[in-house]
């Protein structure tokens, strides 16, 4: 919150000229002045999106930019790779499109990925 100067409901607190001038670059500007992060959360079990919603945080994001599975990979590569990650790659990718597509001038992606075990190393 610090660093981009957006409060956990979305409101523009910045106090620098430089954290107000680039603002669009991570957020789109919403319905009375609120900023909603341009960012897509995907795991293959509805666990950690929980604890992404209940967090300070949480309610900032859009609802819709929230993909994930039932069951989980269990922190197998194989079953993030295959099974798991075969049935999430076709939303992920098509809200990846839809942000894509509201942003006026795309700069670059930024990706926070595990790589260490489970859905993330196998979705990579």
């Amino acid at each position: 919150s610090d660093e981009h100067g957006i409060d956990p409901i979305g409101t523009c607190h910045g106090d620098s000229d430089l954290q107000v001038e680039r603002i669009n670059v991570y957020n789109n500007e919403a319905i009375g002045g609120r900023y909603v992060p341009r960012a897509i959360l995907m795991d293959s079990e509805p666990g950690t999106m929980d604890s992404v919603r209940a967090g300070l945080f949480g309610q900032v994001f859009r609802p819709d930019n929230f993909v994930f599975g039932q069951t989980g990979a269990g922190n197998n590569w194989a079953k993030g790779h295959y099974p798991e990650g075969a049935e999430l790659i076709d939303s992920v990718l098509e809200v990846v499109r839809k942000e894509a597509e509201e942003c006026d001038c795309r700069q670059g992606y930024q990706i926070c990925h595990s790589v260490g075990v489970g859905t993330g190393s196998g979705m990579g």
